[in-house]
């Protein structure tokens, strides 16, 4: 790699990453300890090399030029709906859901990868439009984004879908919505409620009845965000300190490790982490944008800022799940939860 491109790294980015990972290790490891003493350090240190994988990743990304990526974009379009197909076909099933693809050492899920996707193939779609201000123009957009959305939500994944429904609208802002036509979508999307919750499964309708009332089922489906409450609450200002909360080692916390780490960081580290936590969320997004604002064309604004809001989103989502605000969604905390493919797409 030539000097120019260490040169060109947005160093604070880089930063705050390796800064939550280090958070990220030391909970990941806290929240394994109740359940596998030995190998919660064993968890921690996958993490690390989930790490070091993205940071190989990382490299071998810049290396190239985006436009390069651009290029391919169709390639990458097709390839992304067939993984996405084959995971439906032949996938893995794990938790009520199929999402994986069985690769031997490792399970791979492909849904991770899709934001990706989706970023650079929607960026070299907008880039070519002058302006979203017609219902045609809309329909592009939403009919490029609608095969992997459809293919994910079907597994079923109702979080990651809606992840790439965030990245649409974050990238379709930035290149110039009309105001006109984004009031019509909220209120057709306010009219189309009844049909969505229709077409909703069973197990989703019954996470939205339990957010607005997880006392519906305190032992069941509410359990999750009633133990998280508990936990947050707990931590108080400083927290009880690492593999010192009690619900956490008490394994009162469920997935504490994944969907809800959040929580253990909160009981453990308190109200000062959890605060420490979101300031670097904030430089990473912050310097992030900086860098699509200063990109030399369109192109790299549309898909820098397609991943801002990709994170933004699942920062937003997660944590508002474990405080009890948003519904419980298996949409991991960006370079927090545990997990080879997220990370390694983060």
């Amino acid at each position: 790699m030539n000097r120019k491109l260490l040169k060109n790294i947005e160093y604070p980015i880089l930063i705050a990453i390796i800064l939550i990972t280090i958070l990220s290790v030391l909970i990941i490891s806290s929240a394994t300890h109740a359940t596998s003493p030995e190998g919660s350090f064993r968890t921690a240190r996958m993490q690390i090399v989930w790490f070091l994988a993205g940071l190989v990743a990382m490299l071998f990304m810049i290396s190239i030029d985006y436009h390069t990526f651009a290029h391919w974009a169709n390639v990458i379009y097709v390839v992304n709906v067939i993984t996405l197909l084959l995971v439906i076909f032949t996938g893995e099933e794990g938790g009520g859901a199929q999402r994986w693809i069985d690769l031997g050492p490792f399970r791979l899920q492909p849904s991770e990868f899709a934001k990706l996707a989706l970023a650079i193939t929607l960026a070299k779609h907008l880039e070519k439009k002058k302006s979203l201000n017609t219902l045609q123009d809309l329909i592009t957009v939403f009919a490029h984004m609608a095969a992997p959305m459809l293919l994910i939500a079907k597994q079923p994944d109702l979080g990651t879908s809606l992840v790439l429904v965030a990245m649409t609208f974050g990238v379709m802002f930035i290149a110039g919505l009309s105001y006109k036509l984004l009031a019509s979508i909220i209120a057709t999307g306010i009219l189309s409620l009844p049909l969505l919750w229709k077409l909703l499964k069973p197990y989703q309708k019954d996470r939205i009845l339990v957010f607005l009332n997880p006392y519906l089922d305190p032992l069941g489906k509410g359990y999750h965000v009633i133990q998280s409450k508990i936990a947050i609450g707990s931590g108080k200002l400083l927290g009880k300190g690492l593999y010192q909360g009690t619900q956490n080692q008490l394994d009162f916390l469920p997935v504490k490790h994944t969907d809800f780490i959040f929580a253990v960081l909160g009981e453990e580290l308190g109200f000062i982490g959890g605060v420490i936590l979101l300031g670097l969320y904030f430089m990473l997004l912050y310097y992030c944008l900086r860098v699509a604002f200063k990109a030399r064309d369109l192109l790299g604004t549309y898909m820098v800022v397609g991943i801002v809001s990709m994170w933004a989103f699942q920062i937003l989502i997660n944590i508002g799940m474990n405080v009890g605000i948003m519904p419980v969604t298996g949409i991991p905390l960006p370079f927090m939860s545990y997990g080879g493919s997220s990370f390694i797409m983060n």
